[in-house]
């Protein structure tokens, strides 16, 4: 899983760089101020990829002393991070900046020097502004497309292999919150690029700056909802989830069912990182059995955890005789 989550972010990484560029030489070409905000908007999304690199790679630490079992929950700490940036730089910039423009009546993209850092650059754009601006957002789109389809497929993956029922249950259910952040992303952003769209459309048609600024004001709340709904995924794994209801009872069924098994008196899992669980259990044995016999009893019972789902990945049973 972890190969598919870094190859996810890596394509979502080239799309916003893309996209970046794109952005700038429309801002270049038009000096309008909303395509800048948009540069900036696109280079906060390249950061965010590159935050969530730095997580797995972080993640894939050995175990230490202060770590002893691991640092794969570094994913769930730097999605974080990323939903609180699509927030605060992202989205709340955007919704600022889209009331602010509406407050003033809107602004239209018409061709002029541009000032960035200080310097006044003068590009002459070789057709209209809104043709440039109307195909920067489709070569946008394009790009994010790349994306999220890479996202999706990989999301897929893991509905198949875990056999859930949908979107819905893969939001709650899997601990691969990169690829969820990923995938997350990029549907904002293609929804976010198609209000742009209509937004740019309906003010060439009707000549009203304002729906260019309602339509910052569109993206910017879709980008705080859903960087909000990352927030509450990413909490419920840095605190510590457990696999879902019925998964664990195919465990706890296979540990019952194991012979010389009295009882299971206690039975607990965790994620500690992306596709990565653990799990405690206190069993009784059948008093009957020698020492040899329990161990071996254990080590069998671990196998068969294990082999029931792959995200079981250490499992530590204590045994009450």
């Amino acid at each position: 899983m972890a190969a598919g989550s870094t190859g996810v972010v890596i394509a979502a990484l080239i799309a916003n760089a893309g996209i970046t560029i794109l952005k700038f030489g429309g801002f270049l070409l038009t000096g309008s101020p909303a395509m800048l905000a948009e540069t900036y908007h696109s280079i906060s999304d390249t950061g965010n990829q590159v935050l969530l690199l730095v997580g797995i790679r972080a993640s894939k630490e050995h175990a230490t002393r202060s770590h002893p079992f691991g640092h794969g929950k570094s994913q769930f700490f730097y999605a974080f991070l990323v939903s609180v940036l699509l927030f605060g730089a992202a989205g709340w910039k955007s919704l600022t900046h889209g009331i602010s423009e509406l407050r003033a009546g809107g602004h239209e993209i018409e061709a002029g020097p541009a000032q960035f850092l200080g310097i006044t650059i003068d590009l002459q754009a070789p057709v209209d502004p809104f043709y440039v601006v109307v195909a920067i957002l489709f070569g946008a789109a394009a790009f994010e497309t790349y994306a999220f389809s890479k996202a999706n497929a990989e999301l897929q993956r893991q509905m198949e292999v875990y056999d859930w029922s949908g979107y819905r249950q893969a939001f709650s259910q899997t601990s691969d919150i990169t690829t969820l952040t990923a995938f997350t992303e990029d549907a904002v952003a293609l929804l976010g690029l198609l209000a742009a769209l209509v937004g740019i459309a309906a003010t060439r048609i009707t000549g009203n700056p304002a729906y260019d600024a309602a339509a910052a004001v569109v993206i910017g709340f879709l980008l705080m909802v859903f960087a909000v709904a990352l927030a509450i995924e990413n909490k419920r794994l840095i605190i510590g989830e457990s696999l879902s209801a019925d998964v664990e009872r195919k465990l706890r069924t296979a540990v019952e069912s194991h012979d010389g098994v009295v009882n299971l008196d206690d039975f607990r899992t965790m994620f500690i990182g992306t596709g990565t669980v653990l799990v405690t259990a206190d069993v009784s044995f059948d008093p009957k059995l020698v020492t040899g016999d329990i161990d071996e009893d254990i080590k069998q019972i671990e196998q068969a955890l294990i082999g029931i789902d792959s995200r079981v990945k250490l499992v530590y049973i204590e045994p009450e005789l």
